[in-house]
C-alpha cells in the first residue's frame, strides 16, 4: 500500500483518534499534518510494521506530549468557540459543553490516558506500551483525572443530578 493511498483509506480515523486525545479538532488536524509529514519519507519501512496504525498513534501521541504542541494547544484552545450542533436539544448542548470543558481542563497526561481508556477502549498495558510508562503510572493518572473530573463536576451545576 502506497502512502497516498494509506493517508486517503485512513486519514478520517487518525483525525478522530487524534481530536479525542488532543481535545480540539484544529490542533487534532495539525498534529496528524505534521506526523503524515514526518512518516512520509520512512513510509516503506513503517508499511512493512504488521499494524502501521499503531506506529502512527505512537507518533500522535509522542507530538501530542512535545512542549511545543502543549502551549500552542492551550493557547489554541482558549479562542475556540464550539460551534453547537443545530440538532440537539439545548439541555444536551449546554451538558456536552460542560464536560469537554471539565475534560480540557485535565493535564495532557491524564486526559490522554482518558480517551484511550474510555474512548479507544485500551487496556491499562496497551496504554503503558504507547505513553511509554509502567501500568501503575497509567493506573494512577486514571484514577487522578477520574478523581479531578468528579471535584470538577461537584462545582458545576449542569453536571450535578446527569
Amino acid at each position: 500500500m502506497t502512502f497516498e493511498e494509506y493517508v486517503a483509506a485512513r486519514l478520517p480515523a487518525l483525525l478522530r483518534q487524534a481530536t479525542v486525545l488532543a481535545g480540539d479538532p484544529h490542533v487534532a488536524e495539525d498534529i496528524v499534518q505534521d506526523v503524515l509529514i514526518k512518516a512520509q519519507p520512512r513510509w516503506a519501512r513503517i508499511c512493512e510494521l504488521d499494524v502501521p496504525d499503531a506506529y502512527l498513534r505512537k507518533m500522535i501521541v509522542n507530538e501530542l506530549l512535545s512542549a511545543r504542541r502543549r502551549v500552542a494547544a492551550a493557547l489554541r484552545r482558549e479562542r475556540v468557540q464550539w460551534p453547537a450542533p443545530a440538532r440537539d436539544d439545548v439541555d444536551v448542548i449546554v451538558l456536552r459543553e460542560a464536560i469537554l470543558q471539565v475534560i480540557r481542563a485535565l493535564p495532557v497526561r491524564q486526559r490522554l490516558v482518558i480517551a484511550l481508556r474510555f474512548y479507544e477502549d485500551m487496556s491499562d498495558a496497551d496504554i503503558a506500551a504507547l505513553l511509554d510508562c509502567t501500568e501503575g503510572t497509567v493506573r494512577s493518572q486514571a484514577s487522578r483525572a477520574l478523581a479531578k473530573l468528579r471535584e470538577m463536576a461537584a462545582t458545576q451545576p449542569v453536571l450535578e443530578d446527569k
